[in-house]
C-alpha cells in the first residue's frame, strides 16, 4: 500500500477559500478507479507553521498513484490548486 500525503498553504486562507477547495478536492473520491480511500482536512491550530489543508490518499501499489497522477480528475484538481495554492509539500511512503 501507498500513502500519499499533500499539505497546502493558501493565496487567500480566507474560510470561504479553504471550503471550495476542500469541496474540489473531495471531489476525486469515486472519481478515480485507483484511489483506495481518500481524507482532507482543515487545519485548527493555525500556527505561524500550519498548512491549511492535507490531503491523505492510499493506493495498493505505485503503480496506481502514477495513474492517479495522469487521472484526467486528477488533472482538473491540479489545475484548480496551480490557481489557489501559494505553496505545497508532499510525502508518499510504503507501508
Amino acid at each position: 500500500m501507498i500513502k500519499h500525503i499533500v499539505l497546502f498553504k493558501l493565496k487567500d486562507p480566507s474560510a470561504e477559500n479553504i471550503e471550495h477547495t476542500v469541496s474540489v478536492l473531495r471531489g476525486l473520491n469515486g472519481k478515480v478507479e485507483q484511489l483506495r480511500s481518500l481524507e482532507v482536512g482543515i487545519d485548527v491550530v493555525k500556527s505561524a507553521r500550519s498548512y491549511d489543508i492535507a490531503l491523505i490518499a492510499e493506493f495498493d501499489s505505485l503503480e496506481d498513484l502514477e495513474g492517479y497522477q495522469v487521472h484526467p480528475e486528477h488533472k482538473k484538481v491540479i489545475e484548480h490548486m496551480s490557481q489557489v495554492r501559494e505553496s505545497q509539500v508532499a510525502v508518499d511512503f510504503e507501508y
